[in-house]
């Protein structure tokens, strides 16, 4: 009997710093270790994405006429669409169909007006009702789509991300070398982030803060605040870094911190805990799932709330040695975990 062929949507992964890409990268690796056989895959790429898989897997590439017409929409058994800004659309394929939902963060955002918002949850409708199993990666996720698409419950399944356990090349050196001890931070540097509240943790002390991601004009805010608080000299903004400067960070930081007010799951949250760092985190949306009881958080983003919560978990974090239990925490996401847990939901499906 000639084995399934399925195809893994991985079109996000254009972008070589952003989260999508660590996530593409990250999985299909993951995916291809753990099939051992069972399955012929291909995965859906851009054309200018600078990661194929090695080239152990079937490559289908990314055209504007698939938004049209996808060839041959039969030929695989099973399309696992990897996240909900897929452009080759579920409809446009036969077969089983997985989709995975990272977040509806616009609900969360409320940036957009409520017309636009609607508009995103109808498209996200219309790709729920032609697929047979919806992912999400945190229950967090998962409760947010049957609040406000209550008709896919019964196809929910919640398949927690990994997380790449980083290292640091000996004698790295990162492009930017803090003066002295200091704060970590990093994404997208947009307003969802919050990394504006941030400054105030640099009041009372002599730490720095180094904020590192895809930078935007939310940049600006961040920098009026450090004025505010008298800081500006110790709020560095690194822009988009290597892999390994990342590593170096998360190992040499007194501490992460991620404010963020809209995530799915939090990716650098766990990145971090592999190091065995104290993290600092926002009570919104996922997080409090993804860091448990192995992270502290800021009951608001008052600057005394803020001050008071980051003093007191250092100190918990120094009298109660957590170190071992941030890494034990970590731990629990592995990428070949998930990805045995995606290839049983394949199995499923196509029984």
């Amino acid at each position: 009997m000639a084995k399934p062929s399925i195809l893994l949507t991985f079109d996000s992964m254009k972008y070589p710093n952003s989260g999508f890409f660590s996530f593409g990268k990250s999985l299909g690796d993951a995916i291809v270790e753990q099939n051992k056989g069972r399955y012929i895959l291909n995965y859906y790429v851009h054309k200018r994405s600078t990661y194929f898989f090695n080239n152990k897997v079937g490559l289908v590439y990314l055209s504007k006429l698939h938004k049209l017409f996808f060839p041959r929409p039969s030929r695989f058994a099973l399309v696992h669409f990897t996240d909900q800004y897929c452009r080759l659309k579920p409809q446009k394929v036969t077969g089983k169909k997985i989709l995975t939902i990272h977040d509806i963060n616009p609900v969360h955002e409320l940036r957009k007006p409520d017309h636009k918002i609607e508009k995103h949850l109808n498209k996200l409708r219309g790709y729920i009702a032609v697929c047979d199993k919806i992912v999400t990666i945190s229950h967090f996720v998962a409760d947010d789509i049957v609040k406000y698409i209550p008709e896919a419950k019964n196809k929910i399944r919640v398949i927690y991300n990994g997380a790449d356990q980083l290292t640091v090349p000996a004698n790295h050196t990162p492009a930017y070398q803090p003066k002295r001890t200091f704060l970590f931070t990093i994404g997208y540097i947009a307003a969802k982030k919050n990394f504006h509240v941030l400054p105030a943790l640099l009041v009372g002390n002599a730490h720095e803060l180094i904020i590192s991601g895809v930078e935007t004009p939310y940049k600006s805010v961040i920098m009026e605040e450090a004025e505010k608080f008298g800081v500006t000299d110790r709020v560095k903004i690194t822009g988009t870094i290597s892999e390994d400067d990342k590593a170096w960070y998360y190992k040499n930081c007194t501490a992460f911190v991620f404010p963020s007010i809209a995530e799915g799951f939090g990716l650098p949250v766990i990145e971090a805990m592999h190091f065995g760092k104290p993290v600092f985190l926002s009570t919104h949306t996922s997080l409090p799932e993804i860091g448990g009881d192995a992270a502290f958080y800021f009951p608001t983003f008052e600057p005394a709330d803020m001050q008071a919560a980051f003093a007191k978990g250092m100190a918990e974090f120094a009298a109660k040695n957590m170190r071992e239990k941030v890494i034990a925490h970590a731990l629990k996401f592995d990428w070949q975990q998930t990805a045995r847990e995606y290839l049983a939901l394949y199995d499923e499906v196509l029984s």
